[in-house]
């Protein structure tokens, strides 16, 4: 498989980068002093949009709608979890645009804006034409979700791969191991998701979206499987 790249930049403080994938296209944007990742992903077809995790900075967010969709119009925005760092701007957000929240069931609570829907392990949701999959890892937090897009069987989008997954991991899975936990129950719980839901369910070419720092593969982090087990963390 060839090495994806964005157009633009990912240098945090920087514009966003764009990817376009068959269907849908994802931006991705560094925000606020711990450089967290907020994706915009618009389907291709209807133009509707969904963001994963209005983390900071809502002016620069609110920016990147307008470049990228011609307004601020906004269906939904998907808080992968309740540490504050990941929905400083929600709040705004939610204001500025009239978009639905979504959220863990188990972080509804936590969270400092009212869930439109709680989401749960296999629930699905729409952007246009384009359906994203729940897969909930429970451990960094116990409401933690990650969303899941697949292209389809046939494409013809340079640098597609068919069938290929792409996972927004939120704090659970980053490059070189698994999100902080509080402790070896948290620990264990959260590596057993990881070993059933996302390297059990999905195949090395997945291209997995962490919510801080650089993108990386199923492929890249399954061999340090048995590392992180032994180290603990």
């Amino acid at each position: 498989m060839g090495a994806m790249t964005y157009s633009g930049h990912v240098d945090p403080g920087g514009p966003a980068a764009l990817r376009e994938l068959d269907a849908v296209r994802v931006h991705k944007l560094s925000v606020g002093p711990m450089d967290n990742n907020a994706y915009l992903l618009t389907c291709r077809a209807s133009g509707r949009s969904t963001l994963i995790d209005a983390a900071a900075e809502p002016e620069r967010i609110l920016a990147l709608l307008l470049a990228a969709t011609g307004g601020t119009a906004l269906d939904l925005v998907v808080t992968t979890h309740r540490h504050a760092d990941h929905h400083g701007a929600l709040a705004e957000v939610l204001a500025r645009t009239g978009a639905a929240h979504a959220c863990g069931a188990a972080d509804a609570d936590a969270i400092g804006a009212p869930a439109d829907r709680v989401l749960r392990h296999r629930d699905t949701l729409d952007v246009g034409r384009v359906r994203l999959d729940v897969v909930a890892l429970r451990g960094h937090t116990p409401g933690s979700v990650a969303l899941s897009y697949r292209e389809p069987a046939r494409t013809a989008v340079p640098d597609a791969v068919p069938g290929r997954a792409h996972l927004f991991t939120g704090d659970s899975l980053f490059p070189g191991g698994p999100g902080r936990t509080a402790g070896p129950p948290e620990f264990r719980r959260l590596m057993a998701d990881l070993d059933e839901r996302v390297f059990g369910s999905f195949d090395d070419r997945t291209w997995v979206y962490p919510g801080h720092g650089d993108d990386t593969t199923l492929g890249a982090e399954r061999p340090a499987l048995p590392a992180w087990r032994a180290r603990g963390w």
